[in-house]
């Protein structure tokens, strides 16, 4: 995917979360998946992700999904040798970001609304289904293609945007 080097690295870069329920798996992949196509690029946008109930994913094993990390490495992402772990949203992220992205409406919507009200009109919402409605591959591969079009149109609608305001 080649985007073009449009955009210098001395811009700050804009900042995107991803959220999922648990920030396990879903949203780790969306956020390592981003950053390695937003740097392959040079454009400047970095993504991190977090978890919007992560006390659901008590019985988890480890920080991040093994079926996670292997899609990743199959991509050729390149992934530190230590992953952090699952973190919880908190204001402070949504506030911080300039682009918010919901993995499943169905199920990050009223978690929003119950946690963080007034931010629940103000995300974009993907339909992509945890283990309870997809196979793993099904939904990493949603959401790989997912990824690949919103940082797309990402600096599209930058540069929109400050030309309408002049800049």
């Amino acid at each position: 995917m080649d985007f073009g080097k449009a955009c210098t690295m001395s811009q700050p870069k804009q900042k995107v979360l991803f959220l999922c329920t648990g920030n396990y798996y879903r949203s780790r992949f969306a956020e390592l998946w981003f950053n390695h196509l937003a740097e392959a690029a040079g454009l400047p946008f970095e993504a991190t992700s977090r978890g919007l109930a992560i006390e659901r994913g008590a019985h988890l094993v480890g920080p991040i999904s093994p079926a996670t990390v292997a899609e990743l490495q199959r991509l050729g992402v390149a992934l530190p040798v230590s992953h952090r772990d699952m973190t919880a949203c908190t204001a402070g992220d949504l506030e911080s970001a300039d682009h918010v992205v919901a993995l499943k409406e169905a199920e990050h919507r009223p978690l929003l609304v119950e946690r963080f009200p007034g931010w629940q009109d103000r995300v974009t919402y993907w339909h992509v289904h945890d283990l309870d409605g997809a196979t793993t591959q099904q939904a990493l591969s949603e959401i790989h293609n997912l990824v690949e079009t919103f940082l797309f149109d990402l600096p599209r609608d930058l540069y929109l945007n400050r030309a309408r305001a002049g800049v």
